[in-house]
């Protein structure tokens, strides 16, 4: 809802509600007309068109005259499954642009499963919000043996390729990986940081990269927004 004792401007308020409500898909193929987001927020007409403003600006909707105004359709980053690829190398094969937000890099004392992955119970973690033409589509948590991290962690983590930093200066040698991949509703931080309602479904990547002896190299959890991302695979019948 708008609140209007917050310091935070009415149109921008009502640009980040109704870009919620896109993500989420309460709007399937417009936004409410003025008059109707006028009278659902008490807000006035100059404020309804500067919240449309900013989002045509920024590509989300696009106006039609005497028609509404219309959501752009996003394509969604397509991950294949049949070989391990950065987030990086994949937004780019889509001809998109990537990024990456630094939320923070430490040493920790490691939870079970990943205790038991990393065969150590002290580890560093680097976790990233992932984008994609500037938009968050993911946030990428990344769990090493402490000295590993520790190598990693000497870099700028804001911009680095962190796979190219494991292969080329840590000479690394990706082997195999398995994978899994699950549901799971958002938590307010992540919901907060991937601009989504907490408790909506997310997809939920985790895996363990180990080298040609089998020795781990990396545990990975990532958490992405199902609307922007998606995983795909060709499979043929066997019989």
């Amino acid at each position: 809802m708008i609140d209007q004792m917050n310091d935070v401007p009415l149109h921008l308020q009502l640009r980040n509600l109704l870009k919620r409500e896109i993500s989420e898909g309460k709007h399937k193929v417009k936004i409410p007309s003025e008059r109707e987001l006028m009278e659902r927020y008490t807000v006035s007409r100059t404020t309804v068109r500067e919240a449309i403003s900013s989002l045509v600006n920024e590509g989300t909707v696009k106006k039609v005259h005497g028609k509404g105004t219309f959501i752009c359709a996003k394509p969604k980053v397509q991950e294949w499954l049949n070989s391990l690829h950065s987030f990086t190398e994949t937004v780019k094969r889509m001809g998109m642009v990537p990024g990456a937000e630094l939320l923070f890099h430490k040493e920790v004392e490691a939870e079970p499963a990943i205790s038991t992955a990393l065969e150590t119970s002290r580890i560093y973690t680097i976790q990233r919000i992932r984008t994609a033409n500037a938009d968050p589509v993911a946030i990428e948590r990344h769990y090493y043996q402490r000295h590993i991290g520790l190598l990693l962690a000497s870099h700028n983590l804001e911009d680095a390729v962190i796979y190219d930093l494991l292969e080329r200066n840590l000479a690394l040698n990706f082997a195999d990986a398995e994978q899994t991949i699950t549901c799971q509703g958002a938590s307010e931080d992540d919901a907060n940081f991937l601009s989504v309602t907490a408790g909506s479904h997310l997809l939920v990547v985790e895996r363990v990269i180990k080298d040609e002896e089998g020795k781990p190299i990396e545990y990975y959890r990532g958490h992405f927004r199902p609307d922007m991302y998606e995983f795909r695979m060709k499979m043929k019948r066997e019989i």
